[in-house]
């Protein structure tokens, strides 16, 4: 597990990892086992060869992760190394250090290690949360409820992430330091609600449920997208220092005053020619480079250097999860994305292969 300063990071979520729990009335019926999930439905309107966006569906609905052009969705291939690069990397020990599946069996087939989400009947009820950063929380109300899973579990003292998808209305809420209790007392740290058919951001400065103000859910490692051989979006990670500032796509800084360390949002990318023999990584491995080869890492949150999170599920092995420990972090850049924003407040981007991704990004 991922450590970090919560007193750095105004309300924030850190590199925690998820555990994948469906509801009554959702895709399937109640008792349905959490670590049984339908395969997602794959756009297939461009190709990842072409360096097009392409985005999944969420599994078990029929949502987006947010429109195919949102930044998370687009390709980095071709985009220039970042000035900053070789000090970010240094900041991050990035010399000694591998990366670190924040995911995985953990605790066992009755608890995996990971950040649980939920996918709610459209009829759930709405309660009130009172939220401690109310000033850059979404008022909600919020389909929270004591089946609700949080991370880490019920009497977790962590960072307590609850994130929550209603299928009718593609609306993704997501919850830090999440407590429940019923009669309308229910509390948090912060929350933030997103429409996954638009590319609408944060009010700038904003907090999320992490400290970059972004979401979380679309970022993660999820076991159903990695088994079909594609994973069409970045992943997130953290980083244990970060400096007091952000770049597009994020909206918040919880950093220190160290110019030498990467601000949030920063996005990085695997070397085109990194390579593992598959004797070492097997499918699933692979898929998560070529993921990170093609759509890269994007730093949001506080926590353990190079850290990268996905959806708690019981069917992870060790061996799936452990191949990915052999990943250098010496092996990436940072990218400079400045180019693909075509507005400040949204997260839509400019895709590779058009007129006006060739004028911006060359």
């Amino acid at each position: 597990m991922s450590t970090f300063s919560a007193s750095r990071r105004l309300a924030a979520g850190a590199a925690a990892t998820l555990c994948l729990t469906l509801v009554a009335g959702a895709s399937w019926t109640a008792g349905a086992s959490a670590s049984r999930t339908s395969a997602p439905s794959v756009r297939t309107g461009a190709s990842r060869q072409q360096g097009a966006a392409v985005s999944t569906t969420l599994p078990g609905t029929t949502c987006p992760a947010f429109p195919s052009d949102n930044v998370w969705n687009t390709p980095i291939t071709g985009l220039p190394v970042d000035v900053h690069s070789a000090t970010w990397l240094a900041a991050m020990d990035s010399s000694t250090t591998d990366l670190h599946p924040d995911y995985g069996p953990g605790g066992g087939k009755s608890s995996p290690y990971g950040i649980p989400w939920q996918i709610v009947k459209p009829s759930q009820p709405l309660v009130k949360v009172s939220f401690q950063y109310a000033g850059q929380s979404d008022k909600g109300p919020y389909p929270f409820s004591a089946s609700t899973p949080i991370e880490g579990g019920a009497k977790s003292t962590g960072d307590r992430h609850a994130i929550m998808v209603n299928p009718a209305t593609c609306t993704l809420y997501e919850l830090f330091d999440a407590h429940f209790h019923a009669d309308g007392r229910s509390t948090a740290g912060s929350g933030a609600i997103w429409n996954l058919n638009s590319n609408h951001l944060r009010p700038a400065t904003w907090t999320s449920a992490d400290a970059a103000g972004l979401p979380i859910l679309p970022g993660l490692v999820n076991y159903d997208e990695v088994k079909s051989g594609v994973m069409n979006h970045a992943i997130r990670f953290t980083a244990g220092c970060t400096q007091e500032s952000f770049v597009w796509p994020a909206r918040h800084e919880a950093g220190v005053s160290d110019r030498n360390c990467p601000p949030m949002g920063a996005r990085f990318r695997l070397d085109a020619s990194f390579r593992l023999p598959r004797s070492e990584c097997s499918t699933f491995c692979q898929t998560v480079i070529t993921t990170m080869k093609t759509y890269g890492l994007i730093l949001a949150d506080n926590g353990s250097n190079w850290f990268f999170q996905g959806t708690t599920d019981a069917r992870w092995t060790y061996n799936q999860v452990d191949q990915l420990k052999a990943i250098p972090a010496s092996e990436f850049v940072a990218v400079n994305e400045s180019c693909l924003e075509v507005s400040k407040h949204s997260g839509e981007a400019y895709q590779p292969g058009t007129a006006a991704y060739t004028r911006r990004c060359g």
